[in-house]
């Protein structure tokens, strides 16, 4: 450290603090990287890798970038996993080694700056704490001040992190939990997690003895994750947690539950192969018109409510918009022109705003009222017009201080600081007089081409030109000798420029003095000002599916905490809008629990037997949510959880072909499904033989039909025509099937989901409409002719890829004389033990001639 600079000193004794991060050391107009920081920034970056002596035999790496383009780069370094400390020079330059500290540690879940977020997606980071069969989970959003808590099962974990799809996730160091997806994790160690530790940092940060009031007082993980949290914040963000006021402790039995594959299968965020936002539901349904309405939105389609009582309170909200167009469209347009006051709010309290922030913020406020009014008397809006107060002081407070349009040296407004005033009037007479002293000069020296000005480095000057330099009055004196003349200045002229630029570094220091109070004093009014926003936007949501529902036709869902699904008319919200010229062909579902509980749905592909599932699941969700739907009328009785498996995937890397995946996520529904949930289920078995395939459908459809701790609402599409079999022995099963008309060789599909089973796939017109050759489409005619040839020219179950049938023992069984089925009659499953069913079942297959093995 002796034979090294001073400034290198000090970068080594700050980089060791922070071992972990890339430390952007500010060294005048740049933030310079050194030794390995600087290699890596040089690659991630793609700038040049120079080096720098810095002490006597002592050169280092450096890689710099301007300090005004600080956000461009950071947004690159954050977004690739890295973390960023952020060193600043914190006295001014002068004699001696300036001042530098750390003042923020930039990672992907504690990202403030507004060009390095999503405007309506959360930036949320999760703390993970894994103990035994349960997870305490933390999360927080830096930019609006979200902080909640919860413990849950660990199997419930995975559901939960897909539904934050967090930025960052903190764990233990010693947790091996499997996250799934891929996020930037930052393991910390165990004392950060400690629950003494986390209990005192929370009670000490809300200032209480207790955290009962916050509900998490008797969940020890939930309190691990939160204070692991606060104590990171306290190490990277330094000025943020004076804005963390509330924490809420959630429970995930409150809402619906969709796990990843769920979302991803109904296209709720995303849509397509690459999983971009257009043909989402999203997209349809976010007529939002601020950030924090769209982010609002998002959450609720990510957590569908199963409290009845909240559902019709939004349902009524939803509808009072949708009855009065004009109210809407006034809201609607006061909410276009309102800033993101969440954000806002939150760039105020950590003293990064800027003085447009600030005037944006006032224009919002200023709308509230207006909105307010409209919205008044409207009773079933009255929970919402609570939380709408206009915050008068700070619209005053923000309108006296901030100019209209705030520029440097012109920020706070003429009159509401008399010494600034003052300042600025004293300013202006000196540059007045100067502005008259280059035409009183002229006419005394009768030097026509005698000029006023200045620069930085040489302050005010009077600039003559060679030919005329004769004519210069004795007074002058030589500044600087230019190539074509000489400046100079006069005791006069220098006296002017100290009161101009002593006048101008107060009227500076006043400014900036001045903002930073007037953002104090808003900020400490943040509290007020973020429930305002949360107001605000969920009278942008409702609103907006008020929009929605107007342009798209839809009605308002009766809603019940009954198990039956009955849905006339219902569409697709997202397919019907590709189909505006030839129009959506809609269809009636009817479930329930007691009577048609299993749909068997058969028909050929591309007929519309995916789209119509989902669209059944799409309005379920959309229900609970509180939006009116897709549809002529709808009864739905809430669902606890909507499973999908749908479509083909697999995940080489994992290990996993598409096959298994499809068994794991079968899996995950027998495993989890309860009576009140929704199953889709499309295609189940298509991943392997025909024999195993057929097998694991009936014995899965069997198990969600006769299983009493399932019984689950089901649609099950399926090209084995077998299935159909299902309604003949099991009560609660239906056939259904999408109906095709035939025109010679030619087929329409039609859409329209109609009663019964379908012995036919279609299979072949279908490859010839995809494109296939006429002479594979010719063979495969051949072929489909020689299958319908071998079963005996009935054709039937070939045309829809039935095996040929194997003798199996157990058909007697089935015999309308069977003594087993009469014994089977008399059995009362539902109070059988399962080793009692598990004897039964070894009996009868003994009483078969088939040994029980």
């Amino acid at each position: 450290m002796k034979t090294v600079t001073p400034v290198r000193s000090q970068y080594l004794r700050i980089k060791q603090a922070y071992p972990e991060a890339i430390v952007l050391f500010r060294l005048g107009d740049f933030y310079e990287t050194f030794d390995e920081d600087a290699k890596l920034a040089a690659r991630e970056l793609e700038i040049t890798l120079t080096s720098r002596e810095m002490g006597k035999g002592h050169r280092v790496p450096m890689a710099g970038i301007p300090y005004h383009a600080l956000d461009g780069y950071l947004a690159r370094l954050v977004g690739r996993g890295h973390k960023v400390a952020i060193c600043e020079q914190l006295s001014p330059a002068g004699r001696g080694l300036v001042e530098r500290d750390v003042v923020r540690v930039v990672t992907p879940g504690t990202v403030v700056e507004p060009g390095l977020l999503e405007t309506r997606v959360n930036n949320y980071l999760v703390s993970l704490v894994p103990g035994g069969d349960e997870v305490g989970i933390a999360y927080v959003d830096i930019t609006t001040s979200e902080f909640a808590t919860s413990q849950l099962p660990l199997e419930r974990a995975g559901v939960e992190l897909e539904r934050l799809r967090p930025a960052e996730v903190l764990t233990p160091g010693d947790s091996d939990y499997p996250l799934p997806l891929p996020v930037p994790v930052t393991p910390l160690e165990e004392p950060w997690f400690e629950l003494e530790t986390a209990r005192r940092l929370l009670a000490d940060h809300f200032g209480v003895t207790t955290l009962e009031g916050f509900g998490c007082e008797h969940l020890p993980l939930a309190i691990r994750a939160a204070g692991s949290i606060l104590h990171y914040l306290e190490r990277t963000q330094k000025g943020v947690l004076g804005q963390l006021s509330g924490l809420s402790t959630y429970s995930t039995e409150s809402f619906m539950t969709m796990d990843g594959s769920t979302r991803r299968h109904l296209e709720l965020f995303g849509a397509g192969r690459q999983g971009g936002a257009s043909g989402s539901l999203l997209s349809i349904m976010d007529l939002t018109r601020t950030a924090m309405g769209g982010r609002l939105l998002r959450r609720w389609l990510g957590q569908p409510l199963l409290d009845l009582a909240r559902l019709e309170r939004r349902q009524g909200a939803v509808a009072w918009f949708h009855a009065g167009s004009i109210p809407r469209g006034a809201v609607i347009a006061l909410l276009g022109e309102m800033a993101d006051l969440e954000r806002l709010t939150n760039r105020v309290r950590s003293a990064v705003a800027l003085p447009r922030e600030l005037v944006a913020l006032r224009r919002a406020l200023e709308a509230v009222p207006r909105i307010r009014d409209i919205i008044e008397e409207a009773e079933p809006l009255g929970w919402l017009v609570e939380d709408l107060g206009p915050c008068r002081d700070i619209v005053e407070l923000i309108a006296g201080a901030i100019a209209e349009e705030p520029a440097e040296g012109a920020v706070i407004r003429p009159g509401f600081s008399p010494e600034l005033d003052e300042l600025r009037e004293s300013s202006r007479g000196a540059k007045d007089y100067l502005a008259g002293l280059e035409r009183k000069e002229r006419e005394r020296t009768a030097i026509k081409s005698l000029k006023v000005g200045f620069n930085h480095v040489f302050g005010y000057y009077i600039e003559v030109s060679n030919p005329n330099l004769p004519q210069v009055p004795a007074e002058y004196i030589r500044k600087q000798t230019l190539v074509g003349g000489e400046r100079f200045f006069t005791p006069e002229l220098k006296e002017y420029e100290s009161k101009i630029l002593h006048a101008q570094e107060r009227i500076d220091e006043l400014e900036a003095s001045l903002f930073r109070r007037v953002c104090a004093q808003v900020g400490a009014s943040g509290e007020r000002l973020l429930s305002l926003a949360g107001a605000l936007a969920r009278v942008d949501v409702l609103s907006a599916l008020a929009e929605v529902a107007v342009r798209n036709v839809y009605i308002r869902p009766e809603l019940a905490d009954d198990d039956r699904i009955l849905i006339v008319g219902g569409r697709h919200p997202v397919v019907e809008q590709s189909l505006l010229e030839e129009g959506f062909v809609p269809n009636d579902t009817d479930l329930s629990n007691g009577e048609a509980q299993l749909v068997v749905l058969t028909g050929p592909n591309m007929a519309g037997k995916s789209t119509y599932m989902r669209q059944v699941a799409l309005i379920v969700l959309m229900a609970q949510i509180g939006s009116f739907v897709p549809a002529g009328s709808a009864h739905i009785g809430l669902v606890d959880r909507i499973f999908t498996r749908v479509g083909l995937m697999d995940d080489i890397a994992a290990g996993q072909s598409t096959f298994m995946i499809e068994m794991v996520e079968t899996a995950n529904i027998l495993n989890n499904a309860t009576p009140r949930s929704l199953i889709i289920l499309d295609e189940i078995g298509r991943g392997t033989s025909t024999y195993d395939g057929i097998s694991i459908a009936r014995a899965v459809a069997e198990y969600i039909h006769n299983s009493p701790r399932l019984g689950a609402k089901t649609l099950f599409a399926t090209h084995y025509h077998e299935m159909v079999g299902l309604a003949q022995y099991l009560p609660r099963v239906r056939n259904f099937n999408v109906a095709v008309m035939e025109e010679g060789d030619r087929v329409v599909f039609l859409h329209k989901i109609v009663p019964g089973g379908s012995d036919r796939s279609y299979g072949i017109h279908v490859a010839q409409m995809a494109g296939l050759p006429r002479a594979v489409i010719g063979r495969a005619e051949e072929v489909l002719g020689e299958l319908e040839g071998d079963r005996g020219g009935s054709g039937q179950a070939a045309r829809g890829r039935r095996p040929p049938a194997r003798p199996s023992p157990q058909l007697p069984l089935f015999g309308e004389k069977s003594p087993l089925l009469e014994e089977l009659a008399k059995l009362d499953v539902d109070s059988l033990t399962p080793l009692e069913a598990i004897t039964k079942l070894y009996e009868l297959k003994k009483k078969l001639g088939e040994p029980g093995r």
